[in-house]
């Protein structure tokens, strides 16, 4: 598939094959999610490649867990990942790279906690958007876990820190998304 192709055009070696196995198991539970939905073919399409390219950004962080050496922080590789795909003509997956971070990001969160990022809301807003924001808060890029799906209890516990306006985010999409009904 193209999209796989073009990770590896920015992705080499160690961190190509996290990012690849980590963006296929979000791709497979977006999937699930959307065809429990009921979504049009071409939005399955959508979700599947940018579910795929959504980390694409992490070419340019400082990550050696994950055999990346980039000069950027972690939390900048939604805004590289959407500048890259905005430069391979790829708007719309771009915006997804941009708003999958935790439940989306705020102007206000990004300034309460310091993050070296633009001013600006990156909060999901498109049904594929959220689907895909959704799913990969249930998968880590931690070696030896990359397979791992979170339980709906523990994604709460690790968004909790965030605010309870974020764990209500993530609770409704459990309920619009029917997680609870999905099985891989």
């Amino acid at each position: 598939m193209w999209a796989t192709d073009l990770l590896s055009r920015y992705l080499e070696d160690k961190p190509l094959d996290i990012v690849r196995e980590h963006s296929r198991h979000v791709a497979d539970l977006a999937l699930a999610i959307a065809h429990h939905m009921a979504l049009p073919e071409e939005t399955l399409l959508f979700i599947e490649e940018a579910a795929l390219l959504h980390d694409i950004g992490v070419c340019r962080v400082y990550a050696p867990d994950l055999g990346l050496y980039g000069s950027h922080q972690y939390i900048t590789h939604g805004v590289h990942g959407r500048e890259i795909l905005d430069r391979e003509g790829l708007p719309l997956h771009a915006l997804v790279c941009e708003r999958h971070t935790g439940v989306g990001l705020t102007v206000e969160d990004i300034v309460r906690q310091g993050l070296p990022l633009p001013r600006r809301d990156m909060c999901p807003e498109s049904i594929s958007e959220q689907i895909i924001c959704c799913a990969d808060l249930f998968y880590s890029k931690k070696p030896g876990r990359l397979s791992e799906r979170k339980t709906v209890e523990k994604v709460r516990k690790n968004l909790l820190p965030f605010g309870e306006e974020k764990v209500a985010i993530f609770d409704a999409w459990i309920i619009r998304f029917n997680i609870h009904e999905i099985n891989l």
